[in-house]
């Protein structure tokens, strides 16, 4: 289990504990977690689950495959180093700790 900040745009923050083996996407879902409206349920075949990694967590995430890349092209401002599909990020607790930032929208 990790324990994941998931930050609004307005900057209001959200610590939830999120069980290994879901998805960010899913934390954000379950514990009704504003700003992550994840569409397509996780199939990454949409990019609203679209979230900016915390700096400091950038490196320690396994990288974009091809896909998700791809599917970030669609997201509302999506920054090439820090933009991540939730969806696409599996919990473990190696992400103990993990910050994310919503957009100001989801598209």
């Amino acid at each position: 289990m990790a324990k994941i900040t998931y930050v609004e745009h307005s900057g209001k923050e959200h610590v939830v504990e999120v069980a290994n083996g879901l998805t960010v996407m899913e934390g954000a879902r379950d514990n009704g977690i504003p700003g992550i409206e994840a569409d397509c349920g996780g199939a990454c075949a949409c990019s609203t689950c679209h979230v900016y990694v915390d700096a400091a967590w950038v490196e320690k995430l396994p990288k974009k495959d091809h896909m998700e890349a791809d599917m970030l092209d669609f997201a509302w401002n999506p920054d090439p180093v820090r933009s991540r599909l939730t969806c696409q990020i599996k919990v473990s607790d190696a992400l103990d700790g993990l910050r994310v930032e919503m957009p100001e929208k989801q598209i």
